[in-house]
């Protein structure tokens, strides 16, 4: 899967010692293992860690030159690939979606060695046909926080400016494997959508909820913009699985989102969730 080292072919200007047949043949053999190893991080809501998703747990604590992430992270194996747990609002969900440390987060599963990222969020509908409980493999986001810090670079280098492209925010080979897994789960998905990502903690009056139908976005919520902003900065393949829980406020027939729905709604689907992820795991 890791297509991004295919230029990077071997040393072929030994190619005359011939002789060393055998070294040869373990040196390939040891740079092709090097270069398919996967460590898949999973940010997710609280209780994540605890659905015992794999085997041959540990914990592991963590700082960062950014602080502390907002959990300790929980490493295991699903069918021998290796896989780290962060909760992304702390164990007890006691951090403001202001205040998590997105910096700290992603660097920490950078440090810890993950070649990929999966995140999960619960998430408002801002369209009819995405209803509550379904699925939705993001594509694009559009960013209206206001205090978040969604870049390492507090300064540039001289010569170096991080500018860093972001049309695509989403890992198109995470999303394809998300995509095609939810489709042989039979699950109730779309294949893309755009979050909205909101300050909070507060939910959006009805003017901005339809505000932001009008600029073409999916669905709504406070956490994905920046994560997803770092991720491609530290160069990590980042992607999303996002689960409506409520209608925003903008559905005048339904009730406005309150935060114990968002909670029931996701308990009542958290299942299919992780089962969709422990099959992408498997199958990267």
């Amino acid at each position: 899967m890791n297509k991004g080292n295919r230029g990077n072919r071997g040393n072929r200007g030994n190619r005359g010692n011939k002789g060393n047949k055998g070294n040869r043949g373990l040196a390939l053999k040891f740079v092709i293992k090097e270069q398919y190893m996967i460590k898949i991080g999973i940010i997710g809501g609280s209780g994540l860690e605890e659905l015992n998703i794999f085997s041959d747990t540990n914990e592991i604590n963590i700082e960062t030159k950014y602080g502390k992430p907002s959990s300790s992270l929980f490493c295991g194996k699903i069918d021998n690939k290796e896989v780290v747990i962060l909760s992304r609002h702390g164990r007890e969900h006691t951090i403001t979606p202001t205040h998590v440390n997105n910096r700290a987060n992603i660097m920490a599963l950078k440090d810890i060695g993950c070649t990929h990222i999966l995140a999960t969020t619960a998430c408002g509908s801002l369209r009819e046909d995405i209803k509550m409980g379904d699925i939705v493999i993001l594509d694009q986001f559009i960013d209206f926080t206001k205090h978040r810090i969604s870049t390492f670079y507090d300064n540039f280098k001289p010569g170096v400016l991080g500018h860093v492209a972001m049309a695509d925010p989403f890992s198109e080979i995470l999303r394809d494997f998300l995509i095609e897994t939810a489709k042989e789960m039979g699950l109730a998905y779309h294949p893309k959508g755009t979050m909205v990502t909101i300050e909070g903690p507060r939910f959006s009056t009805r003017a901005e909820s339809n505000m932001f139908r009008i600029l073409g976005a999916d669905v709504i919520n406070m956490r994905i913009a920046p994560e997803a902003a770092l991720a491609n900065e530290a160069e990590i393949p980042y992607a999303v699985v996002a689960l409506c829980t409520d209608y925003d406020c903008w559905k005048t027939d339904e009730d406005a989102v309150s935060w114990e729905e968002v909670l029931k709604v996701f308990a009542q689907n958290v299942e299919k969730v992780t089962n969709l992820l422990v099959e992408v795991v498997r199958n990267i």
